[in-house]
């Protein structure tokens, strides 16, 4: 997992933060929010809001995300070839497929947040808080059940995954779900990190532990469970590439390696 400071110039999570930060400068907008929230318990709106101004020097530099792309049974034998051509380089490229349980008690334990990201417009984003306020409105008295605090998280939660989870609508194919860690603000003994260099720059990198010997708590992430298939991208030694991966899976403890490492055959030009 990499820190999202060091993800691009352009970070996804300043892209977000815009967006959501020029709803609530609309007094209108903001008014709106506000509005419906107090009607539950009052404060609860700026009580948030404060808790997330607070944390955003934390969100922004010490939040670590790992990008997943959400895999269709029509790319098992080619993968695809948008994400072939936009990662790795001129490097061989791998894809690697995992087949992650719906419900996972190892995401608590490993305090990670998983989410889909959502692929919108500003206007689109401020309709769905829009919605958000609807619905707030439309279940006033469940809300007021779950008693203050709880609310007041829930709102810090929602402003919290509207800028780390926004991304330009044109990105949409991707289909990207992220796994978000934040050491500072929920750590997990289970996660370790490491500095390492990427792409030239030195930076700290959490290591997620997709091992059950670690700990029984992540029993449902072993890489032996939720392992699906290895693609190989488009390459001129397809033969020992393969032989490697099937080698070091075997290691691994993955059954019928052979079968679940493919060659993609789609060709991709200079």
């Amino acid at each position: 997992m990499r820190n999202t400071n060091c993800m691009s110039d352009y970070s996804e999570v300043q892209h977000g933060f815009g967006i959501l930060n020029r709803f609530f400068v609309d007094s209108v907008k903001s008014k709106s929010f506000t509005e419906v929230l107090d009607d539950c318990f009052p404060g609860v709106a700026a009580e948030a809001i404060a808790a997330f101004d607070s944390s955003w020097s934390d969100i922004r530099l010490n939040s670590y995300i790992a990008c997943l792309s959400e895999h269709q049974d029509s790319e098992d034998q080619n993968g695809r070839l948008s994400m072939w051509r936009a990662f790795g380089g001129t490097a061989t490229r791998i894809g690697i497929v995992l087949s992650i349980p719906y419900s996972s008690l190892s995401i608590l334990a490993l305090n990670l947040t998983f989410s889909p990201v959502a692929y919108l417009s500003e206007a689109g984003a401020h309709n769905v808080l829009e919605e958000v306020i609807g619905n707030v409105r439309d279940n006033r008295g469940f809300l007021q059940s779950i008693g203050r605090d709880a609310l007041v998280r829930l709102v810090f939660m929602t402003i919290l995954s509207g800028v780390l989870c926004l991304k330009h609508e044109g990105f949409k194919e991707e289909r990207e779900w992220r796994a978000i860690y934040a050491p500072k603000r929920w750590p997990s003994r289970l996660i370790e990190s490491s500095i390492e260099v990427v792409a030239g720059v030195p930076q700290a990198v959490y290591k997620v532990p997709l091992d059950a010997s670690v700990s029984d708590q992540v029993a449902d992430l072993d890489f032996t469970e939720i392992f699906d298939r290895l693609i190989i991208g488009p390459t001129s030694y397809p033969r020992p590439i393969y032989d490697a991966f099937v080698e070091e899976l075997k290691k691994a403890g993955v059954a019928n390696s052979e079968e679940r490492v493919r060659v993609s055959g789609i060709p991709i030009r200079g």
